[in-house]
This record gives C-alpha cells, structure tokens and sequence, in this order.
C-alpha cells in the first residue's frame, strides 16, 4: 500500500507555480535552470552514490558519468534553445512562431536510472517553463526525491516559481492513476515499465512514453574485429548493463565467428555452455510473468554466476550465451538488463538479417539496433529493416543510444520508439518536446492565386491535371 497523498492539492500548487511560470522572460529562466544544472552537477557523485546503495543496481562510478549526460551535455544541448516569446519569424510568409509552456508535468522515474533521469527531466522542463511532479520507483524514491530537493533548492535561489518542482512517494496505483488523469496535468513524461508506460497512455493526459529495448548488434564481416568487441563490452558492462538501449544479442557471420570469439575471451568475456545456460535463465527470467526478474537487474558477473551455481574465471566481464533462436523458448533472447549477451552464429549476409530482424521484434521494437561495418551499402541495407529509432553505427550501443558522447544525437533518458513501440516519436526527448508552438499567420497574397479564374473550380469538366496547369501558368 502506498502512503496517502493530496492529489488536488499537489495539483492546485503546480497549477498556481505554472501561472507564475508563464510570466518569466528567457533571461529569467535561464537563470534557474543555470543554477539547477550546477546544483547537480556538483551532487553527481553523492546522488550516484546514493542511487547505487538504494537500488542495489549497477555501478556508483558509471552513475556519475550518466548524472553528468543529465546535467552537463543536457544543459549544453539546451541553454541556447529559444523557449519564450518569438522564437522564429519570416516576414516573407508572414509566419510567426511563439514558445509557450504546456503546464503541469508528470515525471515517472524508473528504478534504473532514477536520478539521471531526474536531474534530466528537471532541466528540460524548468528551460520549457513546466512545473515538474517527480513519482519515482518506490525502490529509488530516497536517491531520486534528493535529487528533486536538491534542484528545487537552487531554482528558488534564483526566484524560481514556489512548487515548481514537487514529488509524491509510494503512491498507491489508485492514487497514480487519480495523477495521471487529472484535468490540470498536462503531460506525463513516463520512463519506466510497461506497466506505467501502459497506464500513462490510457489516462486520457497526453504522454511521451518509452519503449523496452532488445537491440541485435551485428558484427559484419568488414567490420573491425577487436575495435567492435571492445565497444561492446564498454557499453554492455556500463553500469551493469542497466540502460535500455544497451545491446542485448550479438549476430555473426560464421565467416568470422571463430574470429569473434577469440576476440571475445581475449578482452574478458566468456561463452557459457548449454546447462550453464539453463542455470543462468532462471536467475534473469521469470517465466511465469514472461520477462526479467527485478532482482538480477544491473548485477555483476560474479553476483550472476554465483547466483546461477556456475563457475567462470576470475574477473570475467562478460557473459555470453549462444542460442539456436529467439523466442519465450530461449529467455536469454530478450531483453536482459545485465552483463549478458546471447550469441548467434549465421550462414551469410541475409542470414544474420533476419537473425536482427527476429531479435529486434522479440520485445524491442522501435528502440535501438546496433551494427559494425566499414561497409555502407551493408550498413544502409541493415538500417532500413531494423524497426528501430536509432541505428547505431561503429558505436557503443548503451552510450551511443542516449546521445552526446559518441555522436550529436539529443542528450536524453527518454528515448521515443515510434509507432512500433507504442510510442508518438522516435526522438530522443528533449526540452523542443515540451512546448505549445503558436503560430501567427499573416494575411499575404498568394501568387499562384493572383489571376486565377476561380469558376474553375466549381466547372465540373475541369479535372485534376488541368487545374495544376492553370496554376502552375498563373504562377
């Protein structure tokens, strides 16, 4: 049972801080989310800290570096982002765009990344002028709520809207769904599990939700060997492999797959045999609910192999699972939010792509599709049948996917999966996501009208080509 909260009162103060909100110039709000950005900026080792001994997920250290993706690449991404008054104006087509605020946000923080995530939201809606509601995982309110504290702090030292940022912790389901469908909520920002994706999109409160991630990696064969299992096992050890678009299944040609291989246990990884498999699924899946148990989440080799009854070298990165396919029939195929990979081995070319292909649709469609290859007609090929909105290319998946480090795509812990995964974008979300765009539309004569005989249109013999030719001759 959750702890009772004011639904309407927690509303009534957002509803009363968005009014002050909209009152404040781009000058002014740039001041705040100056300040909060440094706020937590400077907490990111304490606040990872924290995150890590609450969750029992991942590692404290790689915490530190996605609080600093949060705060440090997302504030550069977006301090210049006109979100006030004019933001465009062409005096030609007599077109002006103004920014405007959307209203009271709904945060849903997941027990992953909670205060990344955070910090992340927080930003993004103090540029955009949106009071921010927090309701993290209840297993990382603690972490994520002194992330929420510490920004609110620092937006007040700089005038910032009384009850800009609030957060509930350990509602009820009941008193979710009241959050959700309120009338005075305006968004919900939901990043987390299906479920709550789920319930934000059937509130009737508009909703930027994620998708889960189950990303094929392909290693083609022009690809380089030792460069693509390093970056591999830097993403997929990243934090214990907690981020969703982290790659969850390597596809090979048999080409090169001995090759491949060694590679593999030369840089720390090891292939599990078939009963080292079996021990291992039911520490990661639950087969009864259909998908990964909560409790080997973002845990270490040693913790998995421990648990599982296997033994495996010491100070081995990496576990890697060779499969015969992918389905409810082979757990380890899905999405698996630890040091784990499964592995394929394919006859050619076309063979790994339906292999990516039955990967990308086993619950990760939309996401990210990861591949390896200095070849560009190979790499276009593969991107046009991932159903996926990134495609990562020569890149660490997990840190390539959230953008900033290794390419120029929008720092983000939200990422959009498209109409494949139920979602409105493809976009990794950013604050442009988080403003009504009103448009000013000037009376300007249309040249192409200018001298047109306008009993065309009502003369019933005139077809379609014929009305295009006397437009294209008027103009």
């Amino acid at each position: 049972m959750g702890e009772s909260i004011d639904v309407a009162a927690i509303m009534q103060k957002a509803v009363l801080a968005a009014g002050v909100f909209h009152q404040l110039d781009q000058a002014h709000t740039d001041r705040i989310v100056d300040a909060v950005y440094k706020a937590g900026f400077a907490n990111r080792v304490r606040l990872a800290k924290m995150a890590v001994e609450e969750t029992g997920m991942g590692r404290w250290e790689d915490k530190v570096t996605k609080n600093v993706l949060a705060t440090h690449s997302v504030y550069e991404d977006i301090k210049d982002l006109k979100t006030v008054g004019v933001i465009s104006e062409d005096r030609l087509t007599g077109i002006t765009e103004l920014a405007q605020p959307l209203g009271p946000v709904l945060a849903v923080i997941p027990v992953t990344n909670p205060t990344s995530t955070t910090l992340f939201k927080i930003l993004i809606c103090l540029k955009t002028r949106n009071p921010i509601i927090i309701s993290p995982h209840r297993q990382a309110s603690r972490c994520a709520i002194e992330a929420a504290r510490i920004c609110y702090e620092a937006a007040l030292r700089e005038d910032a809207p009384e009850d800009c940022i609030q957060w509930v912790t350990h509602t009820s389901r009941e008193q979710t769904q009241q959050l959700m469908s309120h009338p005075s909520l305006a968004l919900i920002l939901a990043t987390g599990g299906g479920g709550l994706v789920r319930a934000a999109y059937s509130s009737g409160t508009p909703a930027i939700g994620v998708g889960a991630g189950n990303v094929p990696v392909y290693i083609e064969r022009s690809a380089d060997i030792p460069f693509a299992v390093e970056q591999i096992i830097l993403s997929k050890t990243f934090d214990n492999g907690v981020i969703c678009c982290s790659e969850q299944a390597i596809v090979v040609e048999r080409a090169i797959a001995q090759e491949v291989k060694e590679e593999f246990l030369r840089q720390g990884a090891w292939f599990l045999g078939r009963d080292e498999i079996r021990a291992l699924e039911p520490v990661l899946y639950d087969r009864e609910r259909g998908g990964m148990k909560a409790d080997g989440v973002g845990q270490s080799v040693a913790v998995l192999a421990q648990r599982a009854g296997i033994s495996v070298p010491a100070g081995t990165k990496l576990l890697l699972a060779p499969l015969d396919g992918v389905g409810g029939a082979y757990p380890l195929s899905g999405e698996i939010l630890s040091p784990v990979l499964a592995f394929y081995e394919c006859e050619d070319f076309q063979d790994a792509l339906k292999r990516c292909i039955d990967v990308n649709y086993h619950g990760g469609v939309g996401h990210t599709a990861s591949i390896y290859s200095n070849d560009e007609e190979r790499i276009l090929t593969f991107s046009s049948l991932m159903n996926a909105g990134r495609i990562v290319v020569n890149t660490p998946s997990a840190q390539g996917g959230v953008g900033a480090g290794f390419n120029t795509l929008a720092p983000s812990l939200t990422l959009g999966c498209g109409t494949g995964g139920k979602n409105i974008t493809t976009d990794n979300i950013t604050a442009r996501h988080l403003l009504n765009i009103q448009r000013i539309a000037r009376r300007r004569p249309n040249p192409r009208l200018a001298t047109f005989d306008s009993s065309l249109i009502t003369d019933e013999s005139v077809d379609a080509a014929t009305y295009r030719k006397r437009l294209d001759r008027n103009y």
